[in-house]
């Protein structure tokens, strides 16, 4: 499925690291969890701007505890906790956005837009900055936010003390260690709730055949959280069906009709409070085909349609993984990755910096390997190269991921859980 990914990125897929030295949790971080909700503004020629829109805490934090100031992949905006005292980050992490894609869009060229952004990091003990960066897609800064938590501040609001209720379908560890997945309804009724914990199970179970995800079941916890919706299903413009869901999801998105979000980054959240996560996967009870998955933010998939399973791992690769589509349509193609920058996504190349991603992996002379240089991927048929002739990340019907991007998620997952 054609997913339209954010069109400003930063950097390369290598660790980036800020500071010198390991931070220690325990010293600087309570067992809590501080959201931070925020407004993307911008369009029609003006300045992009972040605004802070309210910040709130919840006991128990799902996240890492180390690593605390890298990031996997640099994505295409960042948010940290920084000591105002000495400058050093304490806490980082990276993120794509619904907005920046956006920002590409012929609407604004002519409307200014806000769009919802909630983020969390774990709670700082002391007074700390909270710095949140936006970049486009040739590393440059576009838009960028500094502002302080206090812990003696009244107004954060506490949250969590009524979760919704919750189920675990897989548990592999104490969410203090696992990465936490949480499963989302939407468009499920009050009465629809069996429909939804069997469709999470389906797909949990299905991405734990996966390779490397099977081989690491005792890191991941999968936890169905029962979000009730007013009305069954979810809106399809194109088809003048409106429902008034949990989330307010529907499809055609920036008028792509297989593209499905929800702009109500904040509801999404709110549904979670008091439940460990790190991850979001929104399971949307239609068959009408369609999903979209965004890094570091979350995946939505067309839960009763009959490629949901393929479709969810795919996009699950995108808001988990920060794999890039490798597939392209000739006579379809986009200018999201410069062909003088490399993308920071593992498994596409335009080999200006070829040795960060699989050059390691090419076949020496006389060897015989699937991993080569395939080009054509990232929506373009020149100039950015894929590293198989297909792939999980490529299309429906190809039955793993290649490994490349088996590596990548390996080295993902060892970055979450590893605590050395």
């Amino acid at each position: 499925m054609k997913q339209i990914l954010p069109l400003f990125i930063l950097g390369l897929s290598a660790l980036t690291v800020s500071g010198a030295g390991k931070v220690d949790f325990n010293e600087n971080f309570n067992d809590s969890t501080l959201r931070v909700d925020y407004i993307f503004g911008g369009g029609a020629g003006s300045e992009v701007r972040v605004m802070l829109d309210r910040q709130s805490k919840s006991a128990g934090w799902a996240g890492r505890r180390h690593h605390l100031r890298e990031v996997p992949y640099t994505g295409n905006g960042s948010i940290s906790v920084v000591d105002p005292l000495s400058g050093d980050t304490l806490y980082r992490n990276s993120f794509s956005s619904l907005f920046q894609e956006w920002l590409s869009t012929e609407e604004a060229d002519s409307v200014v837009r806000g769009y919802e952004n909630t983020f969390i990091v774990p709670l700082p003990k002391r007074e700390a900055d909270i710095v949140l960066n936006l970049y486009n897609n040739r590393h440059e800064e576009v838009a960028s936010l500094k502002h302080r938590y206090s812990p003696a501040d009244e107004l954060v609001m506490r949250r969590g003390n009524n979760p919704l209720p919750h189920k675990y379908i897989h548990k592999g560890g104490d969410p203090s260690e696992a990465i936490d997945i949480a499963f989302l309804a939407e468009g499920y009724t009050e009465a629809e709730m069996d429909s939804f914990l069997n469709h999470a199970r389906m797909i949990a179970d299905e991405m734990l055949t996966y390779t490397p995800y099977a081989e690491n079941k005792d890191k991941f916890n999968f936890v169905a959280v029962m979000s009730p919706s007013k009305d069954s299903g979810v809106t399809i413009p194109l088809k003048e069906e409106w429902k008034d869901t949990a989330f307010g999801s529907h499809f055609s998105t920036f008028h792509s009709a297989r593209y499905l979000t929800t702009p109500n980054l904040q509801s999404v959240h709110d549904a979670l409070s008091g439940i460990p996560y790190e991850h979001i996967v929104i399971l949307v009870n239609t068959d009408n085909y369609g999903g979209g998955g965004i890094f570091n933010s979350y995946l939505m998939t067309a839960a009763r349609n009959k490629f949901v399973l393929p479709v969810s791992v795919h996009e699950f690769g995108h808001s988990f993984g920060g794999l890039a589509d490798e597939y392209f349509y000739p006579h379809e193609e986009s200018s999201q990755y410069p062909l003088d920058i490399e993308p920071w996504e593992p498994n596409i190349t335009t080999q200006v910096d070829f040795s960060s991603k699989w050059e390691d992996m090419m076949p020496k002379k006389g060897e015989k390997s699937e991993v080569g240089l395939f080009e054509g991927g990232g929506y373009r048929t020149k100039g950015v190269w894929r590293p198989v002739d297909s792939c999980r990340m490529r299309d429906n019907k190809h039955p793993s991921f290649c490994p490349v991007c088996q590596r990548a998620l390996s080295r993902l997952i060892e970055f979450y859980t590893d605590s050395e």
